[in-house]
């Protein structure tokens, strides 16, 4: 596991837009396991940008998101497809046909993940409770896709997202043993409401009250960090600082 630790949240994005281009790069039909939330809206936007630099071409890059919201429309606003489809996917070149969403066939999200050649890069936020997609704590570490109730925690953090509306409370999301699967995996966290998160991720014992524990056992793992989010982390000097 390597710790990266950055100024800020814009900091925090361009060291993960500079991996991910790299990847494509390496890799013009690069699989992503891509992350949503208020986490991922800068990195996004330095993508966005790279594009537009002709830094990045999307063109036969195929994604596969982490997560959405059960029973929810595509086109609802509070949707991750539309999530999507409004800070990244509607402003580059990749093709729609290659951006995937889980539903509720879980099977069929793991067999097209695995036809696609398994992910080379998983972009993971996470929750302040520890989840990583929507694998809440106390969730197996060889759950695959599949439909999942979400805990008190998330809900009240994405009640902020939802003013005056009823917060969705079942999702579909890609299981721990999906995620560690992939190739390489690379971890966003910024501000201190994330701090207890990441001592408990990088710090404490692995175990599936804490889902985020579990990446210390994938063999090339990255967190990006912002100061903030590494606030209670022991003895920093351990880290790389940036």
């Amino acid at each position: 596991m390597k710790i990266v630790i950055v100024r800020n949240k814009k900091e925090m994005a361009k060291k993960a837009a500079l991996v991910i281009a790299e990847t494509i790069r390496k890799k013009p039909n690069a699989v992503l396991e891509l992350a949503t939330g208020v986490t991922m809206i800068p990195l996004y936007k330095r993508l966005v940008r790279l594009y537009k630099r002709k830094e990045i071409d999307f063109s036969k890059v195929i994604t596969f998101n982490l997560d959405e919201y059960a029973h929810m429309p595509y086109n609802n606003p509070e949707s991750y497809h539309y999530y999507m489809n409004r800070n990244l996917f509607d402003k580059v070149n990749i093709q729609k046909i290659n951006t995937h969403f889980p539903s509720s066939n879980g099977k069929e999200y793991e067999n097209e993940i695995k036809k696609a050649g398994g992910a080379d890069l998983s972009i993971l936020g996470v929750g302040v409770n520890g989840h990583i997609a929507f694998n809440e704590p106390g969730s197996s570490f060889n759950s695959k896709t599949r439909e999942v109730k979400l805990s008190k925690e998330t809900l009240k953090s994405n009640s902020a997202l939802f003013p005056g509306k009823k917060v969705p409370r079942e999702a579909y999301t890609v299981g721990i043993n999906t995620i560690m699967k992939s190739k390489k995996v690379l971890l966003l966290a910024s501000g201190s409401k994330k701090s207890n998160a990441i001592l408990e991720a990088v710090e404490k014992p692995v175990t599936e009250k804490n889902p985020a524990s579990v990446l210390r056992r994938h063999r090339n793992v990255t967190f990006i960090i912002d100061k903030k989010a590494a606030k209670d982390l022991p003895e920093k000097d351990r880290y790389t600082l940036k």
